[in-house]
């Protein structure tokens, strides 16, 4: 509990800095605090406040790229707090302005990928809505690994077969290793497959 006079010094800056209209100080007032939210105190749902609130002033000063940083932490705890639709508008959002940018139109599959992945857990009509869409927005993510995996999984899913899923995603593994994210956003998408069963993607 020693952070909390931190917290309440940092949140008093804060407010100051934006008096002053200093923005960008502010915004790293918050995400510091965002940090000590979810590593310290384990509370998600206050950290992912104050992303959202550094987000707002880093694009009042048309910081996008730091403003996309702290929106993508959004959207990553908002999925895995079962807040789909959330982490999808962010990661469609994201993923369309990365898309207009030389430097970062090839980590634009990689969040229409995650979106997609949102979409899978509430419905798969919406998840081959969506990835038709965003094949048609952004015609290089059909040639991408994360869209041969998504129809891999549309596949096996369609046809309730447990087997094609985990070998399509032993598959992709094997090439992109997977992190904590996509493994427990896949094994949610697997649930859906087999009812309960084990909670392994091996």
């Amino acid at each position: 509990m020693m952070q909390l006079p931190t917290l309440w010094m940092r949140e008093t800056l804060s407010r100051r800095l934006i008096h002053k209209g200093r923005f960008t100080i502010a915004a790293k007032h918050h995400i510091t605090i965002a940090e000590i939210y979810e590593t310290e105190l384990v509370d998600i749902e206050k950290a992912i406040a104050h992303y959202e609130q550094a987000a707002d002033y880093y694009k009042g000063e048309e910081s996008n790229s730091s403003a996309n940083k702290c929106l993508l932490k959004v959207a990553a705890y908002a999925a895995q707090l079962e807040q789909y639709q959330r982490a999808i508008e962010i990661y469609e959002q994201v993923a369309t302005n990365a898309m207009d940018s030389t430097l970062l139109k090839y980590s634009a599959k990689e969040y229409f990928f995650k979106a997609a992945l949102c979409h899978f857990c509430i419905d798969m009509l919406n998840t081959k809505l969506a990835l038709d869409k965003y094949e048609e927005m952004f015609p290089v993510f059909s040639d991408s690994r994360e869209c041969k995996l998504l129809k891999k999984l549309l596949d096996a899913h369609e046809e309730q077969n447990l087997e094609s899923y985990t070998d399509a995603v032993k598959e992709y593994d094997s090439i992109s290793r997977l992190d904590q994210w996509l493994t427990t956003m896949l094994l949610r998408i697997k649930k859906t497959i087999q009812g309960d069963g084990d909670g392994d993607l091996r």
